[in-house]
């Protein structure tokens, strides 16, 4: 389905999409679909958030700078139904650390993928091996501790 929207930007960098509710009804079933996006040429998978009472997909900075956008412009956005299973790959170095903490493996398991991604993210971009030598444990402690 392809519509033509606005990238607003919500925040100081922060930038969305509002979707039409008819278009979100059109997609499929549920309120907060898992999507594949594509602006420019440039897909990437999301999913649809209700945020006060509107229907946003965000575009983050990631996807501004590969699909050529910033907030303000007005872009054609191709949206389809995303049903391919999400995985996060797990840096070698974290999941050796969750290896060794069974409570912490559990948590990380149980959360949803964009959580993992939250937590995924940052150790994949520490360029100096103890910044992600103390990401990787902040992450442990913070999933063994129920606060990821």
């Amino acid at each position: 389905m392809r519509i033509r929207v606005k990238v607003l930007q919500t925040g100081k960098t922060a930038c969305g999409i509002e979707i039409p509710a008819s278009v979100v009804a059109g997609i499929g079933p549920s309120r907060r679909p898992a999507v594949k996006a594509t602006i420019n040429g440039y897909m990437y998978r999301s999913s649809i958030a209700s945020m006060g009472g509107k229907f946003m997909l965000s575009v983050s900075e990631e996807v501004r700078k590969n699909s050529g956008v910033a907030g303000g412009d007005t872009v054609d956005l191709d949206l389809e139904l995303d049903t391919e299973k999400r995985e996060v790959i797990v840096p070698t170095d974290l999941k050796a650390a969750l290896d060794r903490d069974a409570k912490a493996k559990k948590s990380f398991e149980g959360l949803s993928y964009s959580n993992q991604r939250r937590l995924v993210i940052p150790i994949e971009d520490a360029k100096a091996p103890e910044t992600r030598e103390r990401r990787v444990a902040k992450t442990v402690e913070l999933l063994r501790d129920g606060r990821a």
